[in-house]
Protein backbone atom coordinates (compact mmCIF):
# COMPACT_ATOMS: atom_id res chain seq x y z
CA UNK A 1 0.00 0.00 0.00
CA UNK A 2 2.49 2.03 0.97
CA UNK A 3 4.08 2.47 -2.73
CA UNK A 4 1.01 3.70 -4.00
CA UNK A 5 1.32 6.61 -1.96
CA UNK A 6 4.52 7.49 -3.13
CA UNK A 7 3.10 7.84 -6.39
CA UNK A 8 2.03 12.06 -7.06
CA UNK A 9 -1.32 10.28 -8.34
CA UNK A 10 -1.70 8.13 -4.74
CA UNK A 11 -0.23 11.59 -3.00
CA UNK A 12 -2.90 13.57 -4.57
CA UNK A 13 -5.68 11.16 -3.49
CA UNK A 14 -4.24 10.77 0.15
CA UNK A 15 -4.39 14.76 0.51
CA UNK A 16 -7.91 14.84 -1.25
CA UNK A 17 -9.63 12.55 1.21
CA UNK A 18 -7.34 13.52 4.55
CA UNK A 19 -8.32 17.10 3.64
CA UNK A 20 -12.51 15.90 3.02
CA UNK A 21 -12.18 14.17 7.00
CA UNK A 22 -10.33 17.18 8.45
CA UNK A 23 -13.23 19.54 6.51
CA UNK A 24 -16.14 17.46 7.23
CA UNK A 25 -15.26 15.92 10.35
CA UNK A 26 -11.79 16.85 12.23
CA UNK A 27 -12.23 20.87 12.06
CA UNK A 28 -15.06 20.61 14.96
CA UNK A 29 -12.47 19.72 17.38
CA UNK A 30 -9.18 21.97 16.30
CA UNK A 31 -10.83 24.77 18.28
CA UNK A 32 -11.15 22.51 21.87
CA UNK A 33 -7.64 21.77 21.22
CA UNK A 34 -7.04 25.07 21.40
CA UNK A 35 -8.71 25.76 23.77
CA UNK A 36 -7.48 23.07 26.27
CA UNK A 37 -4.47 24.42 25.58
CA UNK A 38 -4.97 27.92 26.14
CA UNK A 39 -7.37 27.31 28.85
CA UNK A 40 -10.74 28.98 27.44
CA UNK A 41 -13.83 27.02 25.50
CA UNK A 42 -13.84 27.65 21.97
CA UNK A 43 -16.71 24.94 19.47
CA UNK A 44 -17.20 25.09 16.11
CA UNK A 45 -20.25 25.35 14.12
CA UNK A 46 -21.08 22.35 11.42
CA UNK A 47 -19.74 23.33 8.05
CA UNK A 48 -22.45 23.47 5.00
CA UNK A 49 -21.99 21.06 2.53
CA UNK A 50 -21.76 23.40 -0.17
CA UNK A 51 -19.08 25.36 1.71
CA UNK A 52 -17.23 22.12 1.99
CA UNK A 53 -17.52 21.74 -1.71
CA UNK A 54 -16.15 24.81 -2.07
CA UNK A 55 -13.03 23.87 0.02
CA UNK A 56 -12.42 20.70 -1.83
CA UNK A 57 -12.60 22.24 -5.15
CA UNK A 58 -9.88 24.39 -3.92
CA UNK A 59 -7.52 21.61 -2.32
CA UNK A 60 -7.95 20.34 -5.71
CA UNK A 61 -6.97 23.13 -8.09
CA UNK A 62 -4.05 23.56 -5.25
CA UNK A 63 -2.91 19.47 -6.05
CA UNK A 64 -3.18 20.07 -9.17
CA UNK A 65 -0.95 23.24 -9.11
CA UNK A 66 1.17 21.22 -7.45
CA UNK A 67 1.57 17.72 -9.59
CA UNK A 68 1.93 20.10 -12.93
CA UNK A 69 5.11 22.43 -11.40
CA UNK A 70 7.73 20.45 -13.12
CA UNK A 71 7.44 18.02 -15.67
CA UNK A 72 9.03 14.93 -14.34
CA UNK A 73 6.45 14.82 -11.41
CA UNK A 74 3.61 16.32 -13.77
CA UNK A 75 4.70 13.04 -16.47
CA UNK A 76 4.73 10.62 -13.67
CA UNK A 77 1.02 12.39 -12.61
CA UNK A 78 -0.26 11.26 -15.82
CA UNK A 79 1.10 8.16 -16.63
CA UNK A 80 -1.48 5.62 -14.68
CA UNK A 81 -4.53 7.71 -16.33
CA UNK A 82 -2.67 7.05 -19.92
CA UNK A 83 -1.83 3.38 -19.45
CA UNK A 84 -5.77 3.23 -18.70
CA UNK A 85 -6.68 4.97 -21.73
CA UNK A 86 -4.65 3.65 -24.64
CA UNK A 87 -2.83 0.20 -22.97
CA UNK A 88 -4.35 -2.62 -24.80
CA UNK A 89 -4.15 -4.83 -21.61
CA UNK A 90 -6.54 -2.43 -20.12
CA UNK A 91 -9.36 -2.75 -22.03
CA UNK A 92 -11.87 -4.11 -19.87
CA UNK A 93 -11.27 -1.50 -17.01
CA UNK A 94 -10.89 1.00 -19.69
CA UNK A 95 -14.69 -0.36 -21.25
CA UNK A 96 -16.12 -0.26 -17.71
CA UNK A 97 -15.33 3.10 -17.35
CA UNK A 98 -16.59 4.56 -20.66
CA UNK A 99 -20.06 3.26 -19.23
CA UNK A 100 -19.74 3.06 -15.42
CA UNK A 101 -18.57 7.59 -16.08
CA UNK A 102 -21.46 8.82 -18.32
CA UNK A 103 -23.89 6.68 -16.03
CA UNK A 104 -23.15 8.38 -12.74
CA UNK A 105 -22.78 11.79 -14.69
CA UNK A 106 -26.42 10.97 -15.67
CA UNK A 107 -27.50 10.06 -12.43
CA UNK A 108 -25.94 13.17 -10.99
CA UNK A 109 -27.86 15.21 -14.01
CA UNK A 110 -30.98 13.76 -13.34
CA UNK A 111 -31.22 14.46 -9.58
CA UNK A 112 -30.31 17.89 -10.42
CA UNK A 113 -33.08 18.43 -13.20
CA UNK A 114 -35.64 16.00 -11.96
CA UNK A 115 -39.49 17.50 -11.63
CA UNK A 116 -40.34 18.40 -7.93
CA UNK A 117 -43.61 18.22 -6.35
CA UNK A 118 -42.78 21.29 -4.15
CA UNK A 119 -44.53 24.37 -4.19
CA UNK A 120 -43.74 26.79 -6.65
CA UNK A 121 -41.19 29.57 -5.46
CA UNK A 122 -42.67 32.52 -5.98
CA UNK A 123 -45.24 30.98 -2.91
CA UNK A 124 -42.51 30.40 -0.59
CA UNK A 125 -43.03 31.73 2.77
CA UNK A 126 -40.83 34.04 4.15
CA UNK A 127 -41.44 33.49 7.70
CA UNK A 128 -43.97 30.10 7.65
CA UNK A 129 -46.15 28.85 9.55
CA UNK A 130 -44.68 27.41 13.20
CA UNK A 131 -46.49 24.41 14.61
CA UNK A 132 -48.95 24.39 17.61
CA UNK A 133 -46.18 22.16 19.40
CA UNK A 134 -43.01 20.80 18.57
CA UNK A 135 -40.52 18.31 19.87
CA UNK A 136 -37.11 19.71 21.88
CA UNK A 137 -34.27 17.58 22.90
CA UNK A 138 -36.95 15.13 23.71
CA UNK A 139 -39.55 16.89 25.14
CA UNK A 140 -42.68 18.01 23.81
CA UNK A 141 -43.43 21.96 23.64
CA UNK A 142 -46.51 24.40 22.94
CA UNK A 143 -45.44 27.42 20.95
CA UNK A 144 -48.65 29.16 22.04
CA UNK A 145 -47.24 31.48 25.45
CA UNK A 146 -43.60 29.54 25.26
CA UNK A 147 -41.31 32.61 26.74
CA UNK A 148 -38.04 32.92 27.40
CA UNK A 149 -37.64 31.94 31.03
CA UNK A 150 -34.10 34.26 31.04
CA UNK A 151 -36.01 37.49 30.98
CA UNK A 152 -37.36 36.88 34.20
CA UNK A 153 -34.32 35.47 35.62
CA UNK A 154 -30.93 36.26 36.38
CA UNK A 155 -29.05 38.95 34.64
CA UNK A 156 -29.64 40.54 31.20
CA UNK A 157 -26.39 41.67 30.50
CA UNK A 158 -25.28 38.19 31.65
CA UNK A 159 -27.64 36.62 29.29
CA UNK A 160 -26.44 38.99 26.39
CA UNK A 161 -22.70 38.03 27.10
CA UNK A 162 -23.38 34.50 27.01
CA UNK A 163 -26.03 35.13 23.88
CA UNK A 164 -23.47 37.12 22.28
CA UNK A 165 -21.11 33.99 23.05
CA UNK A 166 -22.53 31.37 21.20
CA UNK A 167 -23.54 33.85 18.50
CA UNK A 168 -19.63 34.45 17.59
CA UNK A 169 -18.62 30.91 18.32
CA UNK A 170 -21.62 29.33 15.95
CA UNK A 171 -23.56 31.88 13.89
CA UNK A 172 -21.11 34.55 12.54
CA UNK A 173 -19.77 32.46 9.52
CA UNK A 174 -23.71 32.80 8.10
CA UNK A 175 -25.16 35.55 9.43
CA UNK A 176 -22.43 37.84 9.58
CA UNK A 177 -20.32 40.05 12.35
CA UNK A 178 -23.18 42.87 11.36
CA UNK A 179 -26.27 40.40 11.73
CA UNK A 180 -27.20 41.24 8.00
CA UNK A 181 -26.56 38.14 6.89
CA UNK A 182 -23.69 38.63 5.44
CA UNK A 183 -21.24 35.84 6.93
CA UNK A 184 -18.17 34.67 5.19
CA UNK A 185 -20.24 31.27 3.95
CA UNK A 186 -23.64 33.52 3.05
CA UNK A 187 -22.47 33.70 -0.56
CA UNK A 188 -22.70 29.61 -0.77
CA UNK A 189 -26.75 29.63 -0.06
CA UNK A 190 -29.43 29.88 -2.05
CA UNK A 191 -31.71 31.42 -0.30
CA UNK A 192 -29.23 33.68 1.87
CA UNK A 193 -28.72 33.54 5.53
CA UNK A 194 -31.15 35.70 7.22
CA UNK A 195 -30.32 39.35 8.20
CA UNK A 196 -31.71 39.89 11.34
CA UNK A 197 -31.31 43.98 10.80
CA UNK A 198 -34.20 46.33 9.84
CA UNK A 199 -37.69 45.85 11.19
CA UNK A 200 -39.22 42.67 8.79
CA UNK A 201 -37.39 39.67 10.23
CA UNK A 202 -37.13 39.22 13.80
CA UNK A 203 -38.92 42.40 14.99
CA UNK A 204 -41.81 40.80 13.30
CA UNK A 205 -41.91 37.61 15.57
CA UNK A 206 -42.61 36.62 19.37
CA UNK A 207 -39.10 35.13 20.79
CA UNK A 208 -40.85 31.28 20.94
CA UNK A 209 -40.78 31.25 17.12
CA UNK A 210 -37.20 32.39 16.65
CA UNK A 211 -36.62 29.73 19.34
CA UNK A 212 -38.01 27.21 17.20
CA UNK A 213 -36.78 28.33 14.27
CA UNK A 214 -32.97 28.40 15.60
CA UNK A 215 -34.00 24.35 17.30
CA UNK A 216 -35.14 22.65 14.67
CA UNK A 217 -33.05 24.41 11.39
CA UNK A 218 -33.97 24.00 7.57
CA UNK A 219 -34.74 20.07 8.50
CA UNK A 220 -37.51 21.75 11.01
CA UNK A 221 -39.47 23.62 8.25
CA UNK A 222 -43.00 23.02 6.98
CA UNK A 223 -43.49 22.30 3.70
CA UNK A 224 -44.55 25.84 2.82
CA UNK A 225 -40.61 26.64 3.33
CA UNK A 226 -39.73 24.71 0.37
CA UNK A 227 -38.37 24.46 -1.94
CA UNK A 228 -35.67 26.54 -1.19
CA UNK A 229 -35.07 25.18 2.56
CA UNK A 230 -32.82 26.75 4.89
CA UNK A 231 -29.58 25.27 4.94
CA UNK A 232 -29.43 25.99 8.93
CA UNK A 233 -28.54 23.14 11.08
CA UNK A 234 -31.06 21.96 13.72
CA UNK A 235 -29.19 23.79 16.78
CA UNK A 236 -31.01 21.72 19.30
CA UNK A 237 -28.74 19.19 18.61
CA UNK A 238 -25.64 21.34 19.29
CA UNK A 239 -26.71 23.79 21.51
CA UNK A 240 -28.52 23.25 25.14
CA UNK A 241 -32.15 25.40 26.12
CA UNK A 242 -31.10 28.22 27.95
CA UNK A 243 -27.71 28.75 25.45
CA UNK A 244 -30.56 29.23 22.75
CA UNK A 245 -32.53 31.24 24.65
CA UNK A 246 -29.56 33.80 25.34
CA UNK A 247 -28.51 34.57 21.94
CA UNK A 248 -32.20 35.19 21.28
CA UNK A 249 -31.63 38.21 23.66
CA UNK A 250 -28.28 39.02 21.58
CA UNK A 251 -29.95 39.17 18.58
CA UNK A 252 -32.64 41.59 20.28
CA UNK A 253 -30.60 43.61 22.08
CA UNK A 254 -27.75 43.68 19.38
CA UNK A 255 -29.97 45.09 16.57
CA UNK A 256 -32.34 47.40 18.57
CA UNK A 257 -35.49 45.45 18.14
CA UNK A 258 -37.96 44.05 20.66
CA UNK A 259 -39.67 40.50 20.31
CA UNK A 260 -43.80 40.96 19.65
CA UNK A 261 -45.78 39.56 22.42
CA UNK A 262 -48.70 36.83 21.90
CA UNK A 263 -51.07 39.68 22.94
CA UNK A 264 -49.78 41.59 19.85
CA UNK A 265 -49.81 38.42 18.02
CA UNK A 266 -53.54 37.96 18.70
CA UNK A 267 -54.80 41.42 18.08
CA UNK A 268 -53.10 42.44 15.11
CA UNK A 269 -53.06 39.06 13.19
CA UNK A 270 -50.23 36.91 11.60
CA UNK A 271 -47.09 38.72 10.95
CA UNK A 272 -46.62 38.87 7.17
Amino acid sequence: MGKYFKHPLGQAFLVLLVSYVLLDFGIQYIPPLIGAVFGFTFLSAPIPNSVLLQYLITVGVGILLWVSDNDARWAEFKAPMYRVMVDPGQKALRNSLMVLVPILVAFATFNSVRPSVSAPTTLRAIHPSAPGQFVFQGATLQLAGLESPLRSQGSMDEHYEEGKRVYYENCIGCHGDGLDGQGHYAHGFNPAPLSFQGDNTIAQLVEAVVFWRIAKGGPGLPNEGAPWNSAMPAWEDFLTEDEIWSVIIFLYEQTGNEPRTFEEEAGGGEAE
